[in-house]
């Protein structure tokens, strides 16, 4: 494969850092509940992604003590530890980041408004927070002044709550003003969910409109996406989410883009079992065996998407709950398998809308007049 010419475009690498750390390549695993623990987040690293983001924390959570949400705030050795922190109360966001701070928990705070999910935004929470602009404005106000300029502090939303109630533009703009290093876009409403095309013409209106960085989120599934995403758009770098999701070697082909390098080849089916085995050894270390093969459950349908598989080994797979049992029925794969072309491209996880975004009553009256729901911090830590 030939070394690809990039078009000209800001790299985050060169623009960005975390504290006095510069982040090798404009390319940010995407916090997924779920998805990205530490170990998780430990190959994707290994694999060159540029800055890798916890679970979703939440600010009361933190403040409270709660042994569950501490469980999100582990990191590998040498990380950045780059936590996503979700909140509505501004008193409780910045006495979570001062928190993280005091403890030395944290490199980098990332604050969750683009979350869609009904548990969340029933409350104000997550995705409904922007459309309060005073309260969304003081969230992100508590969060830069519980930072006190030690780590810095940015932002994750989406476009909305849907095509009628666009927030994305007023939003960037409070979080520029209060603070915050750069802005995270979703180009999605909260009603499409993840379903539909991700809408990158907005990603460029936000970076017309603001001097912080803009980094895009939606729809990159390959490489390419994302050098096009930067083209297209002006945005400074890229976020990763579901593309990713049984792919951790994607950061490698994201890096080499970036860099103007040949893409490394497509792994087979015996490259890609060695993933997993290594994902395996990892979630066995972090949760114990048994329960870090529960865990490792959920990703097997992603690592063999495409791949011929007997039913009985994915039955298996699907039902894993110990190593020894998991290299046997790797064993039964055929690992000659080259990967799944017809794969590239293709969206993965979740595809589906929303039925609708569940907002608390009244809601959309105004703009203004946010009130703080604790509600709406219970029970989501990575969720």
């Amino acid at each position: 494969m030939t070394a690809i010419c990039l078009p000209s475009a800001p790299v985050l690498g060169s623009a960005l850092a975390v504290g006095d750390r510069p982040l090798p390549n404009p390319v940010v695993l995407a916090p997924m509940a779920g998805v990205t623990d530490r170990a998780y987040r430990q190959l994707c690293d290994s694999y060159g992604a540029g800055l890798c983001v916890s679970e979703m924390v939440t600010s009361r959570g933190l403040v409270e003590g709660s042994e569950r949400t501490a469980r999100y705030l582990a990191f590998a050795p040498g990380a950045v530890r780059s936590v996503q922190l979700y909140g509505v109360d501004p008193a409780v966001m910045e006495r979570a980041v001062g928190i993280l701070l005091e403890r030395d928990l944290a490199d980098h705070v990332d604050i969750n408004v683009g979350c869609p999910v009904p548990k969340v935004t029933r409350h104000g929470g997550g995705a409904a927070l922007p459309w309060k602009r005073d309260l969304f404005r003081a969230v992100v106000r508590g969060a830069v002044r519980g930072a006190a300029g030690a780590v810095p502090v940015t932002v994750k939303m989406r476009l909305g709550l849907d095509d009628a109630h666009h927030t994305y533009l007023d939003a960037g703009l409070a979080a520029q003003e209060e603070g915050a290093a750069w802005v995270a876009l979703h180009a999605r409403t909260a009603a499409m969910g993840y379903a539909g095309e991700a809408r990158w013409e907005h990603i460029a209106r936000l970076v017309e409109a603001l001097d912080v960085p803009v980094l895009g989120n939606g729809d990159i599934w390959e490489a390419a996406d994302a050098t096009r995403m930067v083209a297209e758009t002006g945005c400074a770098g890229v976020v990763v989410g579901r593309g990713c999701l049984g792919r951790p070697w994607l950061f490698a082909a994201l890096a080499a883009r970036f860099a103007g390098l040949s893409e490394p080849a497509h792994p087979g089916l015996g490259e890609v079992a060695g993933v997993l085995r290594r994902h395996a050894g990892l979630l066995a270390e972090l949760r114990g065996e048994r329960e870090g093969l529960v865990q490792l459950r959920k990703h097997m349908a992603w690592y063999l998407k495409g791949f011929v598989a007997g039913t009985d080994v994915r039955q298996g797979l699907a039902q894993v709950s110990g190593l020894a049992e998991l290299d046997d029925l790797l064993a039964r794969l055929d690992l000659a398998q080259p990967f799944p072309v017809s794969e590239l491209g293709r969206p993965r996880g979740r595809t589906s809308p929303r039925e609708r975004v569940v907002l608390p009553e009244h809601w959309l009256d105004s703009r203004d007049g946010g009130w703080v729901d604790a509600r709406a911090e219970d029970d989501v830590s990575g969720g």
